[in-house]
């Protein structure tokens, strides 16, 4: 799979958002101001997962043989199982 740059970036924010992390935590920040961080990086990463889970399935799907429909509903719900183990 080709992993495309709007990937890529949203990766990097993340790499960034835990560095900002660590730093807080070495600052010995509040509890709560770590938590927060560490939430936005969880939803952060969740949103980053669905959007490479997508991606692939649609490219998936293009290339899947339009007239094998079980091939098809295999391809989807390998998908959906990502997701799943995702969380």
């Amino acid at each position: 799979m080709d992993y495309n740059e709007q990937m890529k970036n949203r990766v990097k924010r993340i790499e960034g958002q835990l560095r900002g992390i660590l730093k807080m935590m070495e600052e010995e920040k509040d509890c709560h101001e770590v938590i927060a961080q560490l939430s936005a990086t969880r939803t952060a990463i969740d949103r980053t997962i669905g959007l490479v889970v997508s991606t692939n399935l649609v490219k998936c799907v293009q290339n899947a043989n339009e007239q094998d429909e079980k091939c098809t509903k295999e391809l989807i719900q390998d998908a959906v199982n990502l997701l799943v183990k995702s969380r």
